[in-house]
């Protein structure tokens, strides 16, 4: 009887890890709409292309968050947190994220006011069953090189000089998706407390200086978007989101009329509706 409930132990366990691990029915069903939608803008095959590149870019954009906290997650996985498959963060469903107002709610509230890429913050990951100060900031630096990874990929037709035949909306619906993951990139790279910037350094400073920190975690994210607000930082901050765009081969006016075609419902002059 003793190796026989071992064994039922066991295969309930590995059951139970395979479905930690599967992809949630919720973003399958997201990354359907990101790729039906974006059929849609390329084809034109919509009663309006304001509305497809609305719901394209916000499918993509909610799956690139995903990602980014998937990303999160496998790191600290094979790291020693093998907590976070009990909590589902190996599912890629935002539903199971720690704060799911922060993590989607408010980047899609985000994108769609004004055209930036906020980082959210979802995944809890404990700490203290990691060692390693490397692994530390490995596990931080996952979620943002996700969202460079996911600009790389959406620019890739601008610097393979690959554009031939790519329609002139889903062409502008990639320069604007793009945007939002360069600046996501750049804000969750600022080492600033509650960012993944400074939890990338954390694990390099002293017991002190990360007590005295700790409590400043919550504001930092707010701490940025006050400085946002200036506009001569604000300039600064767009000036280096299209600086590397531009490197990647995308154009300001080209990232400019996704965020116009997005905002369909904004009065426009016309000068970016393509034919």
């Amino acid at each position: 009887m003793g190796p026989q409930g071992s064994t039922n132990r066991s295969h309930h366990r590995s059951t139970h890890d395979r479905g930690d691990r599967q992809i949630s029915p919720v973003f399958l069903g997201i990354f359907a709409v990101m790729a039906v939608t974006g059929w849609a803008v390329w084809t034109g095959y919509s009663t309006s292309t304001g509305l497809a590149v609305f719901l394209f870019v916000t499918a993509a954009w909610i799956v690139s968050l995903c990602l980014h906290e998937y990303a999160h997650a496998r790191t600290a996985l094979h790291s020693g947190d093998l907590s976070v498959g009990a909590k589902g963060y190996l599912t890629l469903n935002p539903l199971k994220y720690t704060h799911a107002l922060l993590s989607i709610i408010l980047p899609v509230l985000f994108v769609i006011m004004g055209g930036l890429g906020l980082p959210g913050g979802a995944v809890y990951i404990e700490r203290d069953r990691i060692e390693g100060r490397w692994r530390h900031s490995l596990i931080s630096a996952a979620g943002p090189l996700t969202n460079v990874a996911f600009a790389a990929v959406c620019t890739a037709p601008f610097w393979l000089n690959a554009l031939d035949g790519v329609p002139i909306p889903f062409r502008f619906a990639l320069g604007f998706l793009a945007l939002l993951q360069v600046s996501a990139a750049i804000l969750n790279f600022l080492p600033v407390p509650g960012l993944d910037g400074y939890g990338i350094i954390e694990p390099w400073l002293s017991h002190k200086v990360r007590r005295q920190v700790a409590p400043l975690a919550p504001f930092g994210l707010l701490a940025v978007f006050a400085l946002l607000w200036i506009p001569e930082i604000n300039a600064y901050f767009f000036d280096a989101v299209y600086g590397v765009l531009s490197s990647l081969g995308v154009t300001e006016l080209e990232a400019y009329c996704g965020r116009d075609l997005y905002q369909f419902w904004q009065d426009t002059n016309g000068f970016c509706q393509a034919p």
